[in-house]
This record gives structure tokens, sequence and C-alpha cells, in this order.
């Protein structure tokens, strides 16, 4: 499977083990912040081998991994047509069961800043897969303006910066096209008598030192201010551990 990378910057993802896999040009400069915060989760080979299992990313969900998937799937329909983006690779078979409901005419394009994390994801996709997988940075996405019909970011935002994070969601809406829809997958401020409120939070301080900022803001807050954005559904799952969002741009 070919993985496509960005434009040409300082390449601080190339590894002698995927030789051969990817293209012999620069890749995107991974931030200090995600080789600071995660690599023990994305970055190191032991760390990808240990986290991809469905069991232990299911687990980590506290079982509500397949039930946020299954949401997801659903708010696309029985089919997925038209070209949906998936900003950032995901542990799991969440990309492959996208991949399974891909409709005749539907598209969908995944990227990474972490070339193992490709090569991971390609692992799990069909040898004639339609997938196809790019090497970018998701604050400096390499795509037209209006080129999506869909884009997804599962879990990505609560591992980045706020100031990150904000670029993230304005790429997002600027590959949109008008109607085009962004579905949203992250964590929320659990209710009150949600005892999961107060076992998360050391965990989250200790292992996600940015998650917290959607306990105390709305990823609404975020978004450009310059465009029309309506939130069409906001579902809370787990006693409002986590949220999908349903966004459209008009």
């Amino acid at each position: 499977m070919k993985i496509e990378t960005s434009t040409p910057m300082a390449n601080h993802c190339n590894n002698k083990q995927y030789d051969g896999l990817y293209p012999k040009i620069l890749t995107p400069v991974i931030p200090l912040y995600l080789q600071a915060t995660y690599w023990w989760a994305y970055i190191h080979p032991r760390g990808v081998r240990v986290f991809e299992r469905q069991w232990l990313v299911n687990l980590i969900l506290w079982g509500n991994y397949n039930r946020l998937c299954d949401a997801v799937l659903s708010d696309y329909g029985s089919q997925l047509e038209g070209n949906t983006l998936q900003i950032a690779c995901a542990y799991g078979n969440l990309t492959p069961r996208l991949e399974l409901n891909l409709g005749a005419q539907g598209s969908l394009d995944v990227i990474d800043i972490l070339p193992i994390q490709l090569h991971n994801l390609a692992e799990k996709l069909q040898p004639d897969t339609r997938v196809k997988l790019h090497c970018m940075d998701s604050t400096d996405l390499k795509f037209q303006n209006q080129n999506f019909d869909h884009a997804l970011l599962f879990f990505l935002l609560h591992e980045q910066p706020l100031d990150v994070r904000k670029k993230t969601l304005a790429e997002a809406v600027r590959v949109l096209r008008p109607g085009g829809m962004l579905t949203i997958v992250d964590y929320a401020k659990p209710r009150w008598f949600n005892p999961m409120r107060y076992i998360m939070s050391p965990i989250l301080r200790l292992l996600e030192p940015f998650a917290r900022d959607l306990w105390q803001s709305e990823v609404t807050a975020w978004l450009p201010e310059n465009l029309n954005i309506s939130l069409l559904r906001k579902q809370k799952y787990f006693g409002g551990l986590y949220q999908i969002l349903t966004l459209k741009v008009d």
C-alpha cells in the first residue's frame, strides 16, 4: 500500500524498520508535545504492539469502544458515500469498519503524522483497500479547500495542547464542503454523580495532561469564529464521560 507524505519538512519519522514501505522523501516534524507526552503509546514500536489489541482499547474506554464506534457508523448511515477524512489513526477496528462500510461511490482518506501509526493501520486493512493513507500534520492538511463531505476526529483533540487543537479544528472545517459534516468523539466532563469523574481525574492528570480541557470547555468554543458551523447533535455516553458531536459546515 502506498502511503503518501505531505510537503517536505525536517524528517524525524524515518526508521530503518520502514525502509521500502515509505517513500524516500521527507515527512512532517513530530511535535515536541507528542514526543514528550505520548512516545510510549504511539511512537515506540513496543508501545504500538501493546496497544493494538481490541480488548485493550475497549478496556481503556471502560468497555465503550464498540459502542462509540457503532454510534459513528450509525450516524453515517447504512453506507458511507462521498469523500471521508479520518484525522489521525486509531487503535482498534474503527478504520477497518469504516472501510467495510464504504459505498460504491465512497472514499476514505486517513492522515497521521506518525509513519509507524500508518504502517500499523495498513496492516489492518484489506489487501485491495480503497483507503488512502497520508503522512500529514493535522494542523497543516495538504488538501484543497472543500475537498471532503465528512471528517472524523476520534479521540484526538484531548491529546493536543489548546493551540494545536484549535488549528486541527480549523483545518478539519476548511477541507469540508458546504453542507459537510464533522464528527468529533472524545472525552467530556462526567456528571457529578458519576464515580468515573473521581477515578478518571487523576488518571488524566497523569497520562493525558491536555484532556481535562474538555472537562472545562465546550469543543465548540475552539471552532473558527468566522464560519457558519451548526451543532446538529451532542450525545453523551457513560455518565457523560464521553461525547459525540455532529456539526455541519454551512
